[in-house]
């Protein structure tokens, strides 16, 4: 069953292109990236299936449901944290996360208590005395403390430390394996590849790739890493090398193709040291936009 769906959904701001002809499904269950960089598009599709912004043409639903018609009875079962946050400054934490749970009409006040213990956010603070990083708690608290159905991530790690980083994604996972579908939008490529299934790749406005995480590692180069006593010239000259680099006895290059013809080439030489790597999903990502 597709908890998210979009059919050629488009958006323009006058002439300015948003998202043009985006259809792609999220299935129940499943963690989508959504990535690109900055402008490509993301936010538009998420504001659009949230109906913050309505759409030029196209459809979306979530839950079966269209996302501008019945945008009230879906917002029930989706929890929402956006790239960008603001607040009434001069509330505390408690009355702003409890403001959140009154909108809901149910007491949340263990979830909240567990999401704010774990996140090491202080309740007792004021809105106007925090940093990027714990205004962005505050945000994962109120888009979580209903246990959603779905959850739709927007940029959500941005300001967060490491630490606190590792606490988010373990709880994504928690609430993903009790049934929470996610949808993680993001340019931090190596975020993505730790949490979710497939990715969903925009590029100015149009989806230009849907693939599980392991066949864009399959289908990808290797990054390969080669130290001999000596290399002669030309020695790696071979169909599905590139951005070949050579330092005197060591050298550096990505590889398409079968690996053994490769180690082949490698037997001829008296090789001391080599390393063999998948690339980051940033490489990968690069090559989707050449």
């Amino acid at each position: 069953m597709s908890v998210i769906e979009l059919k050629n959904l488009t958006k323009f701001y006058g002439s300015q292109r948003g998202i043009e002809n985006v259809s792609f499904n999220v299935e129940q269950g499943e963690v989508l990236g959504f990535i690109g960089p900055n402008g490509a598009g993301k936010s538009t599709t998420i504001r659009t299936l949230l109906a913050l912004i309505h759409p030029t043409s196209g459809s979306a639903s979530i839950f079966g449901k269209d996302c501008i018609k019945e945008a009230a009875e879906i917002a029930k079962d989706v929890g929402y944290l956006p790239s960008e946050t603001a607040y009434y400054d001069n509330m505390t934490v408690r009355e702003l996360v409890g403001y959140a749970a009154d909108l809901y009409g149910k007491n949340f006040d263990d979830k909240i208590a567990e999401l704010s213990k774990r996140l090491n956010l202080d309740l007792s603070r004021k809105i106007a005395d925090l940093s990027l990083g714990n205004k962005k708690k505050v945000g994962i608290v109120c888009a979580l403390l209903h246990s959603p159905k779905l959850i739709i991530l927007d940029e959500p790690t941005s300001g967060l430390d490491p630490l606190v980083q590792q606490e988010f994604f373990d709880i994504l996972k928690e609430e993903n394996a009790k049934g929470a579908t996610i949808f993680f939008s993001s340019h931090v490529l190596s975020e993505v590849q730790k949490i979710c299934d497939r990715v969903a790749i925009v590029k100015d406005g149009k989806i230009i790739g849907i693939k599980k995480i392991s066949e864009l590692r399959a289908n990808s180069h290797k990054k390969i890493s080669v130290a001999a006593d000596v290399i002669p010239d030309g020695h790696f000259d071979m169909q599905g090398v590139t951005n070949y680099k050579q330092e005197g006895k060591s050298a550096t290059f990505m590889y398409m193709g079968n690996v053994a013809d490769v180690l082949k080439k490698m037997s001829a030489l008296n090789v001391y040291d080599v390393f063999i790597e998948e690339p980051t999903l940033e490489e990968i990502f690069m090559h989707y936009y050449k």
